[in-house]
């Protein structure tokens, strides 16, 4: 699964890039009664939401948007009701007070997910969520498949440390990318999204990137690794 990551061809990593809506419509397509529930709120989250971030004075969301977000997030991975329910308790005041000091934090990145963690039902992953939203050039979601994707971050800790870890890793990357394209637009977003594209097309047996020429591309894993969908059964904390 880390054989993307450790590509530094630019021009396979645009591939997978290229091919990332594709496999983000074969999941939704596959989730029965949902499908194409996940394609719609993932057109939301990477086109709509940014612009509605960026187009305010100071950066942040409101409390429909944040509802909305977790929605995304669980519907791209194991869907959990209780969050849903605990994050919609949260006021619209506060909601846009933490994600307006969150934002105004940055480049602090820890700040800024500590902030937003404060929250409810928001841990880590789900903060930087948030801030990829609004800031693609700093933040990339800490998704199950991203993180298991970058060596050494097995397993997965969903802890402000972690998601440093998984960013510094990531920022590296989207530097040593930036090097060598001459159209130089990668952002640790974006590389976020080809390492997601590339682990749910191998894990699901999708043939969409075969052409893509880095060793590893035809490999076809059975076991999903979303979600932890295989770890034993814990109480629900927030991610």
């Amino acid at each position: 699964m880390s054989a993307l990551f450790a590509c530094e061809d630019p021009a396979q990593w645009r591939k997978v890039y290229d091919g990332y809506w594709e496999v983000v419509e074969a999941k939704s397509t596959g989730q029965g009664k949902k499908s194409g529930k996940l394609l719609a709120l993932d057109k939301w989250y990477q086109e709509e939401l940014p612009v509605a971030i960026g187009s305010r004075p100071d950066r942040h969301v409101t409390l429909s948007e944040l509802v909305k977000l977790m929605e995304w997030k669980l519907t791209r991975g194991k869907f959990r009701p209780r969050l849903q329910q605990l994050v919609a308790s949260n006021s619209e005041e506060t909601v846009e007070k933490c994600s307006r000091k969150a934002f105004s934090l940055l480049p602090d990145m820890r700040a800024a997910i500590a902030e937003l963690s404060s929250l409810k039902a928001l841990g880590p992953a789900t903060a930087s969520a948030v801030l990829a939203a609004g800031a693609p050039e700093q933040a990339a979601f800490m998704s199950d498949e991203a993180v298991e994707s970058v060596p050494g971050l097995k397993p997965i800790q969903y802890t402000a440390k972690h998601y440093a870890l998984y960013l510094d890793k990531v920022v590296e990357r989207t530097k040593t990318l930036n090097k060598v394209d001459p159209q130089q637009d990668w952002t640790p977003h974006r590389v976020e999204l080809c390492l997601w594209a590339w682990a749910v097309a191998n894990q699901q047996q999708l043939p969409l990137l075969e052409d893509v020429g880095v060793k590893g591309s035809a490999v076809r894993e059975k076991t999903s690794h979303s979600d932890s969908d295989q770890r034993p059964a814990k109480k629900q904390r927030a991610r």
